[in-house]
């Protein structure tokens, strides 16, 4: 394992080129203990390429990442392995590596990746929790992939959190932290509850910008279809759905307003025919054609349990979308222990949703 976490790291090595190099006879351990010029002369490519110096530091980096990994549970999955996700194996520029805490499902029927803008507006987590809840409903062995990154990749983590489904982040940086700290509670929760971290960076690498956008190859590569939910006309989630288009996988946008930032690329995407509509979780399932769970039994529709008290709340967030937890408080004529106690009580009824700013929306119905 040390020899091919050490290849996977050489210059240039992914699943293609590890495949290149297998099909002239040099594996991993060849890769280290031949001379240069038996390389040179296998593989055809300059022997400075295998300087002794460069394998041997190399080799060094992989024992001591593998000792990280041994110490912290952690897994390294080469693609020969048989947990490396079977469709990133589609994908000849995938890392030939992986590093994962939790489960990979490689095998899971149903992968469905969601992506958008860190922006993330009300009617955009509404339409994600509401995505991922009727997808779970529908579906089994759905698994939820995604960035981690604030906006609609946590609120679609969360979401499949919620609907107890797995769900898998893939990181820019190695499994040594969490970016941003403020999803370590959620990361935590993922792999506790069946899904997993996944990266091609060990822990002794840099973050930087770059990892990001190299990241997304991934997140579209895990999945069977890409749905955009909200993004403006540049930005890493059209950066998504352009490589998801390119390893011949479905793409699909959430519709918006017409004059609505972070629904500008979204629209596009469904203008120019490089995205299929998604107006709920149906036309995913359609466009995938994947077969529904059978339902048991007679469906009911129930009322909304929703307090007086409840009702008002809603209805002053709907008026007021830019109040604060502390003046939506002051308006009640509540306690912030008491509002705070209340609000987390809607939200886990799905009748508010919280936005960034310490600010809220509705997504129950109001009547």
């Amino acid at each position: 394992m040390i020899a091919r976490m050490a290849f996977a790291h050489t210059r240039n090595v992914c699943v293609g080129t590890a495949r290149e190099f297998a099909a002239r006879g040099v594996t991993p351990e060849d890769f280290f203990s031949m001379e240069a010029g038996q390389l040179g002369a296998l593989t055809g490519l300059r022997s400075s390429f295998f300087d002794r110096e460069y394998r041997d530091r190399a080799l060094e980096q992989a024992a001591a990442e593998y000792d990280f990994l041994s110490d912290n549970r952690l897994r390294a999955i080469f693609y020969t392995d048989p947990d490396y996700p079977t469709r990133l194996l589609e994908c000849d520029d995938a890392p030939a590596i992986l590093y994962v805490a939790g489960r990979t499902s490689p095998q899971a029927r149903h992968v469905v990746a969601i992506v958008g803008t860190r922006h993330c507006t009300t009617y955009g987590q509404s339409v994600t929790s509401r995505l991922v809840a009727d997808l779970a409903e529908a579906l089994d062995d759905l698994l939820i992939v995604s960035g981690l990154a604030y906006g609609v990749d946590i609120a679609a983590h969360r979401a499949a959190l919620k609907a107890r489904v797995p769900t898998g982040a893939v990181l820019a940086h190695g499994l040594n932290t969490v970016y941003p700290s403020d999803h370590r509670n959620e990361a935590a929760a993922m792999v506790r509850e069946g899904g997993f971290l996944a990266s091609e960076y060990r822990s002794c690498d840099p973050i930087h910008r770059g990892n990001f956008l190299a990241r997304n190859r991934i997140v579209a590569g895990l999945a069977d279809v890409t749905v955009v939910v909200e993004s403006d006309l540049k930005g890493g989630a059209m950066t998504t759905a352009g490589i998801a288009s390119a390893y011949q996988r479905e793409v699909m946008a959430v519709p918006g307003r017409v004059f609505d930032t972070y629904s500008r690329g979204c629209n596009r995407l469904i203008a120019e025919n490089r995205a299929s509509i998604v107006r709920d979780a149906g036309d995913i399932i359609e466009a995938c054609g994947w077969t529904r769970r059978p339902v048991e039994g007679v469906q009911s529709t129930l009322a909304l349990d929703i307090s007086d008290e409840q009702r008002t709340v809603m209805h002053f967030v709907n008026d007021h979308p830019e109040a604060t937890i502390n003046e939506i408080a002051i308006a009640m004529g509540l306690t912030i222990p008491r509002m705070q106690s209340m609000l987390f009580e809607m939200e886990m009824s799905d009748l508010i949703v919280s936005i960034p700013g310490n600010r809220y929306g509705v997504t129950a119905p109001l009547d």
